[in-house]
């Protein structure tokens, strides 16, 4: 599962464009060919969609459908805001105001003029309660955002009013240097309110009951097929820079046959298996993204043996990331030190990650691993442990699954784990009701910050679905969002000192920071691909011939 999330300002230009690895040859070719007639593209992906609802998404696949078939104030190009809807904005000598003048000319796809009104009704439909929006936290900073979460003002009383139908008027409770990009993110999009009560909780479960004012319109989604389509929308602003007429998507959750798809000329992208990529890394096209995503293992401490912290330490220790990094998860993936992957901010010239870096919780360590074993069970008066982990059912979180299984049964032989690998839409589901032992999950940032990883084990943010609650931790990390947070050493010395509690406390075992192997035809141009947010972008996309 790759959740989604948040924050700040300068560490943006460590993490300016997506790393990409590609073949030299590729270039030429991109200079050598005039755009093909028929601009059609054919995509592979692993994981199907589970909603079209902007307010309520919270995993990468549907973002990444959202982020093109509708739109916001801004655009994200290569981790920097780019015009949307927003045509100009002003800000206030104290930062706290902003005013947003909109574009006249864009529609929805039910003929209804986008007017500043959407905004308004999306941004308090986001941070209702009723709704139950898992992205709501990303509000906090918007004026009466955090009261109205905790239930102590109606949604009717954020920061956010229509000034007539261009004019949209933002107030911050307090200043965010990051709010472009905040607002580039799909859970900040216009949503049309007619739609919506038409549809009610329908509304974004398939494209038929779902309206949009982007680039193209997604069509084909029923809500559980796993082929669609998003095709030009010719009602958009700014339809004459869009050079894609069609782009097929087809969910081959097997990367054996999404590969055999590519070779057949039937598909013209496939992410790779750590397998594939050994065969292919000369070959023309392939590339390995490195985007601010991470995977790691989520206890939930609802449940007795996981409210022991030794048990949980025993299990973290019992992991080989090395191992896992090379074989098991794909090529260019690397082992995490803590929460925050590379490459997300710098201090004084040195990564984030560097500085938060310990041997305290992300260390192979098995005989470490027994000892606290067998300290943890005795305190709980047992002498085994059984639990399920669960994940999605991609062949890559399979193997993972199992790999995390066979390390833990064979460093700890009192342990018996058994892998549960579901649909994506239902392990959501699932473990935002609690209804899991230990799960397999994901982070993509929302933009490149480190908050935007620990922000996840606060008390209050609805994505801590193991429940871990420290008051140092949570101490530390309200310090770096309000009172230190205009000041970078203090902010960063906060975030560090919480990136190593939690690697001490070990409410999630963090594992790997993703390399994702591809193949992309190299006849495709000007792919955008942000290693934070929305990821993939085909505002921009042409074929030649």
């Amino acid at each position: 599962m790759k959740f989604k999330k948040v924050l700040v300002t300068s560490s943006l230009l460590a993490v300016a464009a997506l790393t990409l690895s590609a073949c030299g040859s590729q270039k030429a070719q991109q200079n050598s060919h005039k755009p093909a007639a028929k601009q059609v593209l054919n995509w592979s992906l692993q994981t199907e969609l589970a909603t079209l609802d902007s307010v309520t998404v919270t995993e990468s696949a549907s973002g990444d459908m959202i982020n093109n078939s509708m739109e916001g104030l801004f655009i994200i190009k290569n981790n920097k805001p780019t015009p949307g809807l927003a045509m100009d904005t002003k800000a206030s000598s104290d930062g706290l105001t902003y005013t947003f003048t909109l574009r006249k000319n864009a529609k929805w796809s039910n003929g209804e003029p986008v007017t500043a009104h959407d905004f308004v009704f999306a941004w308090r439909r986001a941070v209702d309660p009723k709704v139950g929006a898992l992205g709501s936290y990303m509000y906090s900073g918007i004026k009466n955002a955090d009261d109205i979460l905790a239930g102590k003002k109606s949604p009717n009383e954020l920061g956010i009013k229509a000034l007539g139908d261009h004019k949209l008027v933002v107030t911050l409770d307090k200043q965010l240097p990051y709010l472009k990009l905040l607002l580039g993110d799909a859970r900040f999009f216009p949503q049309n309110q007619k739609a919506v009560e038409k549809f009610g909780k329908k509304y974004g479960t398939s494209s038929d009951t779902t309206v949009f004012n982007g680039p193209f319109l997604l069509k084909g989604w029923t809500g559980s097929n796993l082929s669609w389509k998003l095709v030009k929308n010719k009602n958009y602003w700014n339809k004459k820079h869009i050079k894609m007429d069609t782009i097929n998507f087809k969910v081959d959750k097997s990367l054996t046959t999404a590969y055999n798809l590519y070779q057949a000329g039937k598909v013209d992208f496939t992410p790779l298996s750590a397998e594939q990529a050994k065969q292919l890394a000369k070959q023309p096209g392939y590339r390995v993204l490195h985007p601010a995503q991470i995977s790691y293992m989520e206890f939930n401490e609802a449940k007795k043996e996981f409210q022991n912290k030794k048990i949980r330490q025993a299990i973290g220790y019992a992991i080989d990331r090395d191992q896992m990094a090379k074989s098991v998860s794909g090529g260019g993936s690397v082992p995490l030190t803590n929460l925050v992957p590379e490459g997300v901010s710098s201090f004084k010239g040195k990564d984030f990650a560097t500085w938060a870096k310990t041997k305290v919780g992300v260390s192979y360590d098995p005989k470490l691993a027994h000892k606290l074993l067998k300290e943890g069970l005795k305190e709980l008066g047992k002498d085994h442990l059984e639990f399920d982990l669960s994940g999605p059912d991609t062949e890559t979180s399979k193997k993972e699954t199992e790999f995390i299984q066979s390390q833990i049964e064979q460093n700890l032989p009192e342990v018996k784990v058994q892998t549960r690998n579901v649909p994506l839409k239902t392990q959501i589901a699932k473990s935002s009701k609690g209804q899991f032992d230990v799960q397999l999950t994901g982070w993509l940032a929302d933009f490149a910050d480190p908050s935007n990883f620990l922000d996840i084990e606060t008390k209050d943010n609805p994505t801590n679905m193991g429940k871990y609650d420290s008051q140092k931790y949570n101490d530390l990390m309200n310090a770096a969002e309000t009172t230190d947070a205009m000041n970078k050493e203090k902010r960063f010395a906060d975030l560090v000192a919480a990136a190593k509690l939690l690697n001490e406390d070990q409410p999630v075992v963090p594992l790997i920071q993703e390399g994702n192997p591809e193949i992309l035809r190299p006849t495709v141009h000007d792919m955008v691909e942000n290693t934070a947010g929305l990821i993939e972008n085909f505002r921009y996309v042409y074929v030649t011939e």
